[in-house]
């Protein structure tokens, strides 16, 4: 645990040193929800509620593709190496997920608010949505996560980060895309309990996936 705690504020360390990434972040959510209400609010006077959870989503997930990226590709070869010889590759990949989680769940709530406040917020059910949140950020962080570890032992690690990503990101998103929905519906709680359960099935095999695979692949 002590490990653990060590690099988890070893990753909020450098995040506050590079502050420029994590402003990079917040001004791509602000203008891309900008661009909609330029596109959708302005021109066309008003947005549907489906067509309002799809845009919402499709903008989390780029961002979670953006910031995520670069968890194992900002690092250097010869920190990698120093953390090779100090660290459990176990904790280290837990350590990112755990952090990846924490900031995506931050950044999908401050670009709630501000898409709510753009484009208004046809939500019936607040709480429900915020669940939504809350477990599909985590899904796309340990699912990135993962992949950007893959990516960053390729020579063109940008590109199969892009490739790799959508399939097996595209579970999780149209689960929580769902669960969404009810949350726009106004559905009573019980109505969401199998995509809840789901989303935290998915968030344990993900989690358990690098947990398992992610040593073999420290290794080499």
């Amino acid at each position: 645990m002590n490990e653990l705690k060590a690099l988890i504020e070893k990753e909020i360390r450098l995040e506050w040193r590079q502050r420029y990434a994590l402003n990079g972040m917040l001004l791509y959510v602000i203008s891309t929800v900008f661009v909609c209400y330029l596109g959708f609010k302005v021109r066309m006077g008003g947005i549907d509620p489906l067509t309002w959870n799809t845009l919402f989503w499709i903008i989390i997930l780029f961002t979670a593709t953006t910031s995520i990226s670069k968890s194992f590709t900002q690092e250097r070869a010869g920190r990698l190496l120093y953390y090779y010889t100090i660290a459990n590759p176990k904790t280290i990949i837990l350590s990112k997920i755990i952090y990846n989680s924490f900031l995506m769940t931050v950044l999908s709530v401050l670009g709630f608010g501000f898409y709510a406040l753009v484009m208004d917020n046809p939500l019936q059910n607040q709480l429900v949505f915020l669940v939504s949140i809350v477990l599909g950020s985590m899904a796309f962080a340990g699912t990135l996560t993962l992949i950007s570890g893959i990516a960053s032992k390729a020579e063109n690690n940008s590109t199969l980060m892009a490739v790799m990503s959508f399939p097996l990101i595209l579970p999780s998103l149209l689960i929580v895309m769902k669960l969404a929905k009810n949350a726009l519906d106004g559905l009573a709680w019980s109505a969401s309990y199998d995509e809840i359960g789901l989303l935290i099935a998915l968030n344990i095999l993900v989690v358990a996936m690098s947990y398992i695979l992610f040593p073999f692949l420290w290794r080499s």
